[in-house]
């Protein structure tokens, strides 16, 4: 007896929502038609008769056949009727025929594949179930018909391999397979899935998609494992079937060895599939994974995954975009329309998977964690982090841990991320809860990489997302700036200026939170009011009406800080003032040609500006302090908006202060003075004294002397007079110049006198004299020279891009008085312990005397050593060792603390400490360092009657050529942010960081690696000289202290060839050259250096080809590094610019390079081997670097321990290694550290092998051996 079984209903959705034609019944002859026993019957009638007797009645046209018995009733009467008909079994052939010849009528075959009707006769309860299978279906039932039913069935579906689905409102092929779905008793299995799969192979893939996922449904167990195979050698054949074959799969129960086959299969066609079935495809395969293999099969799948595809729809809408034809961009917007939700999709898989498999959850994070190159690193992985972050709380935070460990090593640049919210944004946006959470929390990081990541995320997520999104966005802003936190609030307003530049309307519309900060700007300094107030001057002025409400909030604010009595106040009043100022020049200089007819609302911003104007002015008069500022922050704006402001707003404010100048500093030049000072008064540095007529000079000494001494004289009788203060002479210089080039298309010719003429100063020769004055006599001596040595850099800063070669000569000779001034001003400050100078940055709060106590330190060690002229030069090279401890790895913190005390005891100079002392210089602007460009320049000194009467060589030496450079890597060390930090950690903040880059952070890194890559032509000639000279030391003798080699240059070319080293290292390792806006830029900047190797020849090579050629020139100099920091520096320098990519055979040199550097004895001029925290420092990420970059890190490893160290241990108490110079008792704990990390690290990174994996045991073999 047959088993009931609910079964499955075919599948003939909307089978009847076309109605069939009505047909007339037409007679039905068999061409197999034979005499019977019922001689008088035709062949149809035995069908047909069968059927009604046994409950059933066919139907034609639209009607269903109906069936008046339940269906296994029915199937028993009609079996029993079969068997017991007198010409059995020959009527079985007959009721076939008459079967066949019945559905050769498309609509009575539909009407046998669809289920019957049960009969409802009216007033009577019937004993039918409410659904009953086809005839068909019941038919197949019967053990007696189902070999010649299914027979019969298997050929009729060549009949529609033609046929386009919906021509008759069926889809035949798929109802006939239907009804082998869940057949209770199949007579013989394998013969009908043999049939079916020679079927597959004939048919169309419409018919065989409906083959192959019926095939589930058909299989009995035993055949599933043969079925499977098959179906994935037919994956691996072609594409169409990949949806239908991965979804029979699925529901195939499959043993272990089989699935890993048929996901192996899947996983190769991963990254070939069509993106409309790449969901189907990952789901498979994250459906199957089992936890043994869960990071392997993750790993694969990572890999093979390219979103790439992805993106290639919206570069062809971005590129039809200038194309006019309207089909063309809309078939385009469909296709991207298409792709997103393809992608969209995709994601939601992975995201149900990561959700609800742990497995794949963990393996997913590991498998991230678990890459190590910067290249294999993928717009998925960031995004599935983020996934994980909003999808599974309970790796939630394992997630961000690999996610911040990424950004900090390099791997997650912010333009993978850029591309991720750009290409993605309809997925990433699911996420919006998890990227604020995220931002926020990577704003509170120390490391600066991980601060920048989080800023973008928020730049990113405001420009992409919905108004929702970006007013949270502006909110979680608005908080981080009104929580005190120093380093947030920063970072939160240099994010508001960015989207306040570049979406200045889309910001407008949230003006009312960022509005909110000036209830909170208590918490702000002066430099955070400065970035505020442009925010909110840009957002007040760039829409009249709009911006109303914030100009009046912003008029009231700054007069309420005017009138204040608290300096902290009148500064950031003024600050607030000069940036209003600002936006509303530009505004009008904007607005001039578009705007003419309504000109009322200028003449009243006039009277409020001219009325603000009065106010800063008589705030500013009686403190010097407060009026520098004020110079210095009108000189700014001039600067930052050079060529955009009005010109007659420009005059009205400006030109009072400018006359000032002369009659406040500008004396004529006497050879007497009058007045009694602490000094005799002397002019110096007189660069014009030819010009005996007309000689003017600064009066400098007689400024300082009253200001310091005699404050009473000034301005107290009189309060309507201004104060003058020397305070003011750089500031007011400064602001002169700009206004003075604004309204003379750059001309300073009006003011060329003030570069050569004199200081009133006094006489410098201070050996042996500074221990004999007071303490009053050398403070004042030292603010003098503060005051001296600032105005020289302010009018560097001025003429420096003079193009007169007389003015460049000049230039250079005032970069050489700096210099000079330094050196006595480092013999004074370590004599005076205690001392703060005068302020030269005002925008900022005061540094409370920091550098006394280096100042006391100085002193103590100059004390202590007789050779002070030796030391100041060698300390240079020590100053800037110890800057570029904090760049390299630092793996022993507690040693370091001591070593860098004896480092600087070693160093003992009176230079040293001037780096302490920076916040108190004028800073140099970014064009000094045209004066780079300068070789040999010929300054013509002129006779009284204006002959030429000799030619004086003025040269950049090395004194002045590392005083530029040691200025430009500190600023690219603060505005160019590394990529990678593998090796090249960030350094530690800095209080007062933005001390000193006020000019500098007017420009945006770009800006700034633009100016870099225009000098690189110099400074590899630079380098050259630096890389020839040492070539000659080295070939001339073996021992740098022999009689004729001059110790104090050498350590001055070192320090130099140091510097133009980091310069290059700080340039190529900025992570901007990562972004793709870049490219050009990094491209230009390695043409210059690949062009020293192959001059002419660079124009038209590959971005690769110019790395590998740049790459072959800066290899050449290790040759000639002078120094173990040198090497280091050179060493970081290379790995910068070869990780764009790493290609093998740079490896295999890098590897070569640093072994050399570890094989090589670094000696000091003085003759004594490196040592110290720098050098250990610097050694621990060379070892690393050779061991990360050598073929076999086993062998690496066991020669150093079985050739270097048993050296080291047969040697003297003091000696070292022979192999390894850099192995001694001192550096032994670094060795050991890094070999026993690496050690670890290559153990980790062996993958769980297979059994059948050769290379995996190979691996292990070794590692037994």
């Amino acid at each position: 007896m047959v088993s009931k079984r609910k079964l499955s209903k075919p599948d003939a959705s909307g089978e009847n929502s076309k109605p069939d034609l009505p047909k007339t019944k037409k007679p039905r002859a068999s061409d197999n038609e034979k005499a019977s026993a019922q001689g008088g019957l035709e062949s149809e009638g035995v069908f047909e008769e069968l059927l009604r007797t046994s409950g059933i009645i066919l139907k034609a046209g639209e009607g269903q056949n109906e069936i008046a018995v339940d269906q296994m009733a029915f199937q028993k009467k009609l079996r029993l009727t079969l068997e017991k008909h007198p010409t059995y079994p020959g009527v079985v052939k007959q009721f076939i025929s008459g079967l066949e010849s019945h559905i050769k009528d498309r609509n009575q075959f539909k009407n046998c594949l669809l289920p019957c009707a049960p009969v409802r006769t009216e007033g009577s309860r019937t004993l039918v179930h409410s659904y009953c299978e086809s005839l068909i279906k019941m038919l197949l039932g019967i053990n007696i018909l189902q070999p010649a039913v299914i027979t019969l069935l298997l050929e009729k579906i060549p009949e529609f391999f033609f046929d386009v689905v919906g021509t008759f409102g069926t889809n035949f092929p798929r109802l006939i397979v239907n009804q082998f779905k869940w057949l209770d008793g199949l007579l013989d299995s394998q013969d009908l899935v043999k049939k079916l799969m020679q079927m597959l192979s004939v048919s169309p893939v419409p018919i065989q998609h409906d083959i192959i996922t019926s095939l589930p449904e058909i299989l009995e167990d035993s055949q599933q494992s043969e079925v499977a195979r098959e179906l994935g050698c037919l994956l691996k054949e072609g594409r169409r079937l990949t949806v239908p074959i991965l979804d029979a799969l699925s529901r195939l129960d499959l043993d272990a060895e089989l699935l890993a086959e048929v996901q192996q299969s899947a996983m190769t066609i991963v990254p070939s599939v069509k993106l409309e079935d790449l969901p189907v495809v990952v789901k498979f395969i994250l459906h199957n994974v089992k936890a043994a293999n869960a990071v392997e099969v993750i790993s694969d799948l990572r890999k093979n995954l390219d979103l790439s595809s992805c993106v290639l729809p919206l570069q062809i809408v971005g590129s039809q975009k200038k194309l006019k034809s309207q089909v063309q961009t809309s078939s385009s917007t469909s296709q991207v329309t298409t792709s997103q939700n393809c992608v969209k999709l995709l994601f939601d898989v992975i995201k149900l998977a990561v959700r609800f498999q742990k497995d794949v959850s963990e393996a997913w994070i590991k498998a991230i964690e678990n890459t190590t190159s910067v290249s294999d690193h993928k717009v998925l992985d960031l995004i599935v982090l983020l996934l994980t972050h909003s999808t599974n709380t309970k790796n939630r935070k394992q997630a961000e841990k690999v996610l911040r460990s990424k950004i900090r090593l390099g791997c997650m640049p912010e333009q993978l991320m850029q591309n991720a919210f750009q290409d993605h944004s309809m997925v990433i946006r699911d996420f919006f809860p998890s990227i604020l959470q995220l931002a926020q929390t990577f704003l509170h990081a120390a490391h600066p990489a991980i601060v920048s990541f989080g800023s973008c995320m928020y730049k990113q997520a405001f420009a992409v997302f919905d108004s929702y999104c970006q007013q949270e966005v502006v909110s979680a802003l608005v908080t981080h700036v009104c929580s005190g936190n120093e380093a947030e609030l920063d970072i939160a307003l240099d994010i508001l200026t960015d989207l306040v530049v570049v979406h200045t309307s889309l910001l407008m519309r949230y003006a009312t939170f960022v509005k909110t900060i000036l209830d909170s700007t208590q918490k702000l300094n002066p430099c955070q009011i400065r970035k505020l107030f442009y925010i909110l001057s840009t957002l007040a002025f760039s829409q009249r009406q709009e911006g109303s409400y914030i100009q009046d909030d912003m008029h009231m604010v700054i007069r309420k800080w005017l009138s204040s009595t608290v300096p902290n106040h009148k500064q950031m009043g003024i600050i607030g003032a000069v940036t209003m100022i600002g936006s509303v020049a530009l505004k009008r200089n904007e607005g001039d040609g578009g705007s003419s007819e309504r000109p009322e609302p200028n003449f009243e911003r006039d009277g409020q500006l001219s009325t603000l104007l009065d106010l800063v002015g008589f705030c500013c008069e009686q403190t010097p302090e407060v009026l520098a500022l004020y110079y210095d922050e009108l000189a700014n704006l001039i600067e930052k908006q050079k060529g955009n402001l009005d010109l007659q707003l420009l005059e009205e404010f400006g030109k009072s202060l400018v006359e000032d100048f002369p009659t406040d500093f500008v004396v004529d030049l006497s050879p007497t003075v009058t007045g009694s000072f602490l000094f005799p008064v002397k002019p110096l540095y007189n660069l014009d004294e030819d010009e005996s007529q007309g000689a003017i000079a600064i009066n400098l000494l007689p400024l300082v002397s009253q200001s310091e001494l005699g404050r009473v004289t000034d301005g107290t009788n009189n309060p309507s007079k201004r104060v003058v203060s020397p305070i003011c002479l750089s500031p007011s210089f400064r602001l002169l110049r700009l206004y003075t080039g604004e309204q003379n298309n750059g001309s300073l010719e009006e003011i060329d006198a003030l570069l050569g003429c004199p200081l009133y100063l006094t006489d410098l020769e201070v050996e042996g004299k500074i221990d004999s004055l007071s303490k009053q006599e050398r403070e004042f001596l030292c603010s003098l020279l503060f005051y001296a040595l600032n105005w020289f850099r302010e009018v560097v800063n001025a003429f420096c891009q003079q193009q007169d070669a007389e003015m460049k000569g000049k230039v250079l000779t005032r970069i050489q008085n700096i210099t000079e001034l330094q050196n006595v001003l480092g013999k004074c400050l370590a004599a005076t312990p205690g001392y703060v100078p005068p302020p030269a940055t005002f925008d900022s709060e005061a540094t409370e005397g920091g550098p006394s106590v280096n100042a006391v330190g100085a002193m103590r060690k100059k004390n202590g050593r007789k050779k002070k002229s030796d030391g100041s030069k060698a300390s240079i090279a020590d100053r800037s060792q110890a800057d570029e401890s904090s760049e390299g790895n630092q793996p022993d913190n507690e040693l370091s603390e001591l070593e860098k005390t004896a480092a600087e005891r070693e160093a003992g100079n009176p230079l040293v400490q001037l780096q302490s002392y920076r916040p108190y210089f004028r800073e140099l602007d970014l064009e000094v360092f045209t004066v780079l460009h300068c070789g040999l320049l010929t300054k013509s000194i002129l006779d009284t009657e204006m002959h030429t009467e000799a030619s004086e060589i003025v040269q950049l030496g090395p004194a002045e050529l590392y005083f530029l450079l040691e200025d430009l890597c500190w600023k690219l060390e603060h505005v160019l942010t590394p990529g990678s930090t593998r090796r090249v950690p960030f350094l530690k903040e800095r209080s007062h960081k933005d001390i000193g880059f006020t000019h500098l952070r007017q420009r945006s890194p770009k800006e700034v690696a633009e100016c870099v890559v225009k000098l690189l032509k110099p400074l590899c000639n630079h380098m050259e000289n630096m890389h020839n000279y040492f070539q000659a030391v080295t070939q001339n003798q073996g021992v740098v202290d022999e009689p004729g080699v001059n110790i104090q240059e050498h350590q001055m070319m070192s320090s130099c060839y140091q510097q133009l080293l980091l310069t290059f290292r700080l340039l190529f390792a900025w992570n901007g050259f990562s972004q793709q806006e870049n490219t050009d830029l990094l491209r230009s900047a390695l043409q210059v250096v690949a062009d020293r190797l192959k001059p002419g020849e660079t124009e038209f090579l590959l971005l690769d080809e110019l790395i590998s050629e740049s790459f072959q020139y800066l290899l050449n100099f290790q040759q000639s590094v002078p120094s173990f920091q040198c090497a280091f520096i050179l060493t970081q320098l290379l790995i910068a610019i070869s990780e764009k990519p790493m290609a093998g055979w740079k490896k295999e040199k890098m590897a070569l390079l640093a072994k050399q550097f570890l094989c090589r004895s670094w000696v000091k001029p003085s003759g004594d081997q490196e040592k110290g925290s720098q050098f250990n420092s610097a050694l621990h990420t060379l070892l690393c670097v050779y061991l990360e970059h050598t073929d076999n890190i086993l062998k690496a490893i066991e020669e150093i321990s079985s050739v270097g160290v048993p050296e080291l241990i047969n040697s003297a108490k003091d000696g070292c290694s022979s192999t390894y110079p850099t192995l001694s008792r001192q550096t032994f704990p670094v060795f050991f550290r890094v070999m026993i990390a690496q050690l670890e690290s290559s153990v980790k990174s062996i993958p769980a092998g297979k059994p059948s994996d050769s290379s995996e045991v190979g691996k292990q073999m070794q590692w037994n051996l």
